[in-house]
C-alpha cells in the first residue's frame, strides 16, 4: 500500500467549530488535487457519510466512524503503518484534521478504484466489502450526488477532461 501522502495541519486539527463546513470544503478540494470528477466524488461521499469535525459515532460491530467522511477506525493501524506513526496520532488526526480526514478518504476510494477498476463498486466499497450493503450505498451516494450537482454531476467533468 502506497500512495498515501496525508500532513498534518495543526490549525485545522484544533478546530473545534462541530461543523467546520469551510474547513472541509477546502480540504475536500485540495485532496481532490484538481481533479473535478473526484472532488466531486469526495463531495459525495462526504454528504453520505455526514460526519463532522471531532466526530466518532460507534458502529454495531465495534468500529468507529470518524471524522466528516466517517473513516472508519478498522483503517487506523493500516493508515499508521504506512505512515510509520502511532495508530492514536492517526484516529486522533482522523477525528480533528478535516484535511488528513479528507486524503484518507481520498486514498480509500482511490485504492478501492484501482483494486476494482469499477467507479461505483469503488464507491461501495468505501463503506463496506459486503456486495448488498455495497449497492445500497452506492445508490445512496447517487441521490447526493444529484442534489449537490444536479443529474449530470458528471458531464461537466468528463467533457473537460
Amino acid at each position: 500500500m502506497t500512495g498515501l501522502a496525508i500532513s498534518v495541519s495543526p490549525a485545522s486539527a484544533a478546530t473545534t467549530d462541530r461543523r467546520g463546513e469551510a474547513e472541509v470544503a477546502r480540504c475536500v478540494k485540495q485532496a481532490a488535487g484538481g481533479k473535478l470528477w473526484l472532488e466531486r466524488t469526495l463531495w459525495g461521499l462526504r454528504d453520505q457519510e455526514a460526519g463532522w469535525i471531532g466526530a466518532e459515532v460507534l458502529n454495531s460491530n465495534g468500529t468507529h466512524d470518524l471524522g466528516p467522511l466517517q473513516i472508519n477506525s478498522w483503517w487506523v493501524p493500516r493508515i499508521a503503518h504506512m505512515l510509520d506513526r502511532p495508530p492514536g496520532h492517526v484516529r486522533y488526526w482522523l477525528r480533528y484534521d478535516p484535511c488528513f480526514n479528507a486524503q484518507a478518504a481520498r486514498w480509500i476510494f482511490l485504492s478501492a478504484l484501482r483494486t476494482t477498476g469499477d467507479f461505483w463498486k469503488a464507491v461501495g466499497v468505501y463503506h463496506s466489502p459486503t456486495a448488498w450493503r455495497q449497492r445500497r450505498y452506492t445508490a445512496s451516494v447517487v441521490g447526493k450526488l444529484r442534489l449537490r450537482f444536479g443529474e449530470d454531476v458528471f458531464a461537466a467533468s468528463i467533457s473537460k477532461q
